[in-house]
């Protein structure tokens, strides 16, 4: 007889370093489970993986005992790794902030193929190729110059949007010297009808 599923949760926890102070423990201990055997089973199971951070899928039974799986590394934590970079750009692919060649485009489509939508390592190479462009990280020999040419068409169009916010603000500066003066001259209108 198969034990029922009460509840799935989902963490991303830095391989071999689980411990039962939070986010571990408080998101595991209102679930019952004890924490310390669950971060050495946990740190056992992780360890070829030091260093990086594994998403781990935990499911709790009635009984509360668990089961986990330790997936894949993210994409983007893999990504960041390679391009030894510490976070993706802010402006998405309008900015380049590192390159990677196909060979290292290659092996983090190996290695998170079991965790993809993807039959195939071609498959998941578009796949990480789109979180690559999303995060600012070309791809040698592969889009390198189009998102070159698409940063310099971003910062052209950046500028422009500059330009037109100054003359903008020119422009509501100038309406207000006019509405401030069409004040002063319907004042002094008033006061002259009132004296007379």
């Amino acid at each position: 007889m198969t034990k029922e599923v009460i509840k799935k949760i989902k963490l991303q926890i830095p391989a071999g370093k689980a411990t039962p102070a939070p986010p571990v423990g408080t998101i595991l201990g209102p679930a019952g489970l004890n924490l310390q055997e669950f971060c050495t089973r946990f740190n056992d199971a992780s360890k070829d993986k030091m260093g990086d951070v594994v998403p781990v899928e935990i499911s709790i039974y009635e009984d509360r005992s668990y089961d986990f799986v330790i997936k894949t590394s993210p994409a983007a934590f893999l990504l960041k790794k390679i391009a030894k970079i510490n976070k993706g750009s802010a402006k998405g692919a309008n900015h380049i902030v590192a390159t990677i060649s196909k060979d290292d485009l290659r092996k983090i489509a190996e290695t998170k193929l079991p965790d993809l939508n993807a039959y195939t390592v071609e498959e998941a190479m578009k796949i990480i190729e789109g979180t690559a462009r999303n995060m600012g990280i070309a791809i040698e020999g592969l889009n390198d110059a189009e998102l070159k040419e698409q940063e310099k068409e971003a910062e052209i169009a950046e500028k422009e949007a500059e330009k037109r916010a100054e003359q903008l603000e020119q422009l509501e500066a100038e309406a207000k010297e006019i509405n401030e003066a069409k004040d002063v001259e319907l004042v002094d209108a008033k006061e002259e009808q009132t004296e007379e």
